[in-house]
């Protein structure tokens, strides 16, 4: 069991947890995730690591509530256990002193963007981040990125803050401006990762993308979260999360992504019926 340590709200759906759990603090890296589950009858879905801390035995995870699972994850509070919770998982992100380094981080994506940016500033690196959202209260770790970054860029799809429009915008704004870039790492929605990759392919910038694959086991048991890479078929969970943008099928990803959306609604809407007969009954709510 693995007691909550802190619970956060940080933008609507979005919520951040500290999560009681010394040996994956211990051993966790940049770019990692793991896999929970929330009890014994649950479901298994990943989630990256946003921050470890080996003084206080403890991690820190952010997810937006967008299914069943999610929801049941947010309606646990400060004190609560989970069940499983099991990594750290897949191969750390490449840290070197590359350069310049941009970081683009979409919605969420941004807590997987993170801890990459600030170990890639430690490693020497000049740091850009863009951090992306679709309006100013989707915005998350600003703060924190902001902190790490040399330069740091904010695009909301409706111009509520930073610039209208896209995180590619400022990607080449970047590049038309002559600024040296040697590395990006995307970090996002599937098609967000696409077109980045699409804007550095003609200037042959080496490209980095964390993909979001649906995960069962997290161990290349189930096969769940392949992907094709250079013509290969590669594997989220072992042979990523991150891969060479440059090659990944995209359209193929996204075609995955939805498998299950018919079983997670009918999933969802199970649960939803559920909760609205604890409510209707008198029994105790979750908070």
């Amino acid at each position: 069991m693995f007691k909550i340590l802190k619970k956060e709200k940080l933008a609507p759906l979005v919520f951040g947890f500290e999560i009681e759990a010394p040996e994956i603090a211990r051993k966790a890296k940049p770019g990692q995730f793991v896999v929970l589950r929330i009890d014994e009858l649950g479901e298994r879905i990943p989630l990256t690591i946003y921050d470890f801390n080996e003084k206080n035995s403890s991690i820190s995870l952010i997810f937006q509530e967008v299914g069943k699972t999610t929801r049941q994850l947010a309606s646990l509070s400060r004190g609560d256990f989970i069940g499983d919770v099991v990594g750290p998982l897949g191969k750390p992100s490449e840290i070197k002193n590359f350069g310049t380094v941009v970081c683009v981080a979409g919605g969420v994506g941004a807590a997987v963007i993170f801890p990459i940016a600030r170990a890639l500033k430690k490693a020497g690196n000049r740091v850009i981040t863009i951090l992306g959202a679709r309006n100013k209260e989707l915005l998350i770790l600003e703060k924190e990125l902001s902190s790490i970054s040399d330069d740091f860029f904010i695009t909301t799809d409706d111009g509520s803050k930073g610039k209208c429009g896209v995180c590619t915008d400022i990607l080449e704004g970047l590049i038309e401006g002559g600024q040296e870039i040697n590395r990006v790492i995307a970090v996002g929605p599937a098609i967000m990762m696409k077109f980045v990759c699409e804007t550095t392919r003609p200037h042959g910038i080496k490209m980095i993308v964390s993909l979001n694959s649906i995960m069962v086991d997290g161990t290349g048991m189930c096969g769940s979260c392949r992907v094709t890479v250079g013509g290969e078929t590669k594997f989220c969970c072992v042979d990523g999360p991150e891969f060479d943008g440059h090659l990944v099928d995209f359209d193929e990803l996204m075609n995955r992504q939805k498998m299950y959306l018919e079983e997670e609604n009918t999933s969802l809407k199970e649960h939803e019926a559920k909760e609205l007969k604890k409510g209707k009954c008198g029994c105790k709510r979750d908070k």
